[in-house]
C-alpha cells in the first residue's frame, strides 16, 4: 500500500460527509427548510452563506483527496480562507450591533480550526503520495 493512502481516503470521506452535512444545514437555514431558521434564529446571514461557500469546496476536495489530486489541498485552504473572511463579517455585525447567537462563534471558530486541520493533513498525505520512488545509486 502506498504511503498516506488509508489517511488520505479516510480524511477524504471524512470530508465530503462534513461538506454534505454542510450543505444541508446551510440551505436549510437560507431556505428556511425543515423549521431550521427559526431554531437557529437569529442567524447571521454573512455566516451562512460563507458556510455554504465552504461546502461547496469540500465536496469536490474530499473527492479529489480520494483520487489523489493536489489542488483539493488549495480548495481547503480556499475554504479556510472564506470562513476567515465570514469571521470578519461577524465581528463587523456584531460590532454594529447586529443580533447574532454567541454559538454563533463557537461553531465558526471550531469550523475554521477543523478545515485548517483537514488542509494540513490534506497537504501532507498529498505531498507523499507525490513523492518520488529514491532509487539506489549505482
Amino acid at each position: 500500500m502506498e504511503p498516506g493512502k488509508l489517511k488520505r481516503v479516510i480524511l477524504g470521506l471524512a470530508i465530503i460527509a462534513f461538506g454534505a452535512l454542510t450543505l444541508f444545514l446551510s440551505t436549510s437555514v437560507l431556505l428556511d427548510l425543515f423549521g431550521i431558521r427559526e431554531r437557529e434564529s437569529p442567524y447571521v446571514p454573512a455566516v451562512v452563506v460563507a458556510n455554504l461557500i465552504a461546502s461547496l469546496l469540500y465536496l469536490p476536495a474530499g473527492a479529489g483527496l480520494l483520487m489523489k489530486r493536489r489542488w483539493s489541498a488549495l480548495l481547503l485552504a480556499t475554504a479556510v480562507v472564506v470562513l476567515l473572511v465570514g469571521a470578519l463579517l461577524l465581528a463587523q455585525h456584531i460590532i454594529t450591533g447586529g443580533a447574532y447567537r454567541t454559538a454563533t462563534l463557537g461553531a465558526l471558530t471550531f469550523r475554521t480550526l477543523l478545515t485548517s486541520a483537514f488542509y494540513i493533513i490534506a497537504h501532507r498525505a498529498l505531498r507523499l503520495s507525490h513523492q518520488p520512488a529514491t532509487l539506489p545509486n549505482p
